[in-house]
């Protein structure tokens, strides 16, 4: 049923990014006919992990969504139009929409600096959504390979881009429904259920020793520090170059 959803949207809305050279209008991103909150709302009401949808300012909506140019008819269009979020399994991992009091990152905002320089440019990755560790999901546009469209995690415990094999509809739909114990083993504590109910929505664990490391493989030594989440991906970045500065991408 979920695949019969994802092939139906990608049908009538090939997933087009906001690489966008002519911008088009709000009225041309809203589809009233058919759009996806429909199939996101069920998937939603049926998840098996917990989930919190962030309440939607309408005009931040149509701006984000501007600027981000997707349609409603995609997921990502509806999750940026519909929500100011979506926080799962206690906040755990946050997937970017229009943003909120909660989450006040947005998905268009959150990529500019980071995929791109200005709205309009073509992106590398487009960043969609973190999680309390200190990794990044991202779609690749080129940065990571010839998979576009495919979506890419860099792990904090090896600052790699991994590829998950699968695309935007699929990750949505594996954080609703998939098995979120074994996709974290390893990078999960034993007090994280309580420690992440105190983490911002905006904010991620800066650990120490850090993940990657040597010392850092056992994550209950590790100390945890809440800081910005924009901070971490920096400083992620910065060391990758450190470790690997002939290579760009993975």
């Amino acid at each position: 049923m979920r695949r019969f959803f994802i092939a139906f949207l990608l049908l009538g809305s090939v997933f087009t990014s906001f690489a966008q050279y002519k911008m088009r209008t709000i009225d041309q991103l809203v589809n009233r006919e058919d759009p996806a909150w429909t199939v996101l709302k069920q998937w939603i009401d049926s998840a098996k992990n917990k989930v919190e949808v962030l309440p939607v300012d309408t005009l931040k909506a149509k701006e984000a969504l501007y600027k981000t140019q997707v349609t409603t008819r995609s997921i990502m269009g509806a999750i940026v139009y519909c929500t100011g979020g979506i926080l799962i399994d206690n906040g755990w991992i946050r997937i970017l929409g229009s943003g909120s009091a909660q989450m006040k990152r947005t998905l268009p905002d959150w990529n500019k600096g980071k995929a791109f320089k200005e709205f309009g440019d073509p992106p590398a990755f487009i960043l969609v959504a973190d999680d309390a560790a200190g990794g990044y999901f991202a779609i690749n546009y080129g940065n990571f390979g010839s998979d576009i469209d495919s979506m890419y995690y860099l792990s904090p415990a090896n600052l790699k881009w991994q590829p998950l094999k699968i695309n935007y509809e699929d990750f949505v739909w594996f954080c609703l429904m998939g098995n979120l114990k074994k996709f974290y083993a390893g990078t999960r504590w034993s007090t994280w259920q309580k420690d992440v109910q105190n983490l911002k929505a905006d904010e991620v664990f800066h650990f120490n020793p850090p993940l990657w490391s040597r010392e850092g493989k056992d994550v209950e030594k590790s100390v945890r520090t809440p800081v910005p989440a924009g901070e971490e991906f920096f400083y992620e970045m910065d060391l990758r170059k450190e470790m690997s500065p002939e290579k760009n991408g993975k």
